[in-house]
């Protein structure tokens, strides 16, 4: 016996949500930018953190300082302490979502001892489910810092390659800046910005001031600076159309970024 369904009438009622028709519809309908001045930075924990105090420090000062006139969400990175969990858990064969949930961890904990250290500037660590408070935490002189792990945990995706999690800090990142609307997204590593190799151990690589992302991944690159999902996720970003990458160990860099300079690489969705 057929049964009708209870539904509410809406626009979507009936529909299966994944229909082609329906997706396009709704594309190019405008998105309300939450936070259209912020500039999200995230510290690489391998390039930056792991460091110590002598890259660090010097650092956050910089981050510090240029947070009284600009707003500003720090985002930190896991480090040497995720390559060995994940070291461990590969070779004990544990799924890629436990995996996540394991190197997640980190991060966290580099959030703190950052948020800890711009304590001068009212550095408070903040949680992913208090995004949505930083309107509020801004214009009480909060400069906030986050993890960047994504909020995937067991959930997370399995990989193309491997079984490595493939959203990680710099997906993170992307993401918060996504979801903000946010002015500009800055990924702070230890070099230059992007090369066509690994820069330690190809002295030809050459370093790449500026492509788009779909040129980026035709390249096929053997190694990259940033997460490969950052530069897929970027095609089809509704408000973070570029995502530059400095070099965290030389001073003045994330503040030629906000004085509209190029001192490393820019990755355009277009």
């Amino acid at each position: 016996m057929k049964r009708d369904r209870f539904d509410i009438a809406n626009k979507l009622q009936g529909e299966s949500l994944v229909r082609k028709g329906l997706l396009e519809r709704y594309e190019g309908r405008t998105q309300i930018r939450l936070m259209p001045e912020l500039n999200v930075i995230k510290i690489g924990g391998h390039g930056i953190i792991d460091y110590g105090k002598d890259i660090l420090v010097p650092l956050l000062e910089e981050i510090g300082e240029l947070s009284l006139q600009n707003q500003i969400l720090v985002v930190t990175g896991g480090g040497v302490r995720v390559r060995h969990i994940l070291d461990v858990g590969l070779d004990l064969g544990m799924p890629t979502g436990i995996l996540a949930e394991l190197a997640g961890k980190v991060s966290e904990q580099n959030a703190i001892m950052v948020a800890t250290l711009l304590s001068q500037w009212h550095g408070t660590r903040i949680h992913t489910g208090d995004i949505l408070d930083l309107p509020m935490l801004l214009s009480l002189g909060v400069l906030p810092v986050t993890h960047g792990t994504p909020p995937y945990g067991l959930y997370e995706q399995p990989p193309e390659i491997g079984s490595i999690p493939p959203n990680r800090t710099d997906t993170g990142a992307f993401l918060a800046a996504e979801v903000l609307g946010a002015k500009n997204l800055i990924l702070v590593k230890n070099v230059d910005g992007l090369y066509t190799d690994n820069p330690f151990l190809n002295k030809g690589a050459e370093l790449i001031h500026d492509i788009p992302a779909s040129e980026l991944l035709a390249m096929n690159l053997e190694d990259m600076v940033l997460e490969r999902r950052v530069v897929e996720l970027l095609r089809y970003a509704r408000n973070i159309h570029e995502v530059k990458i400095v070099n965290g160990h030389k001073p003045g860099s994330i503040r030629k970024v906000l004085a509209g300079e190029n001192p490393g690489t820019v990755i355009r969705a277009r």
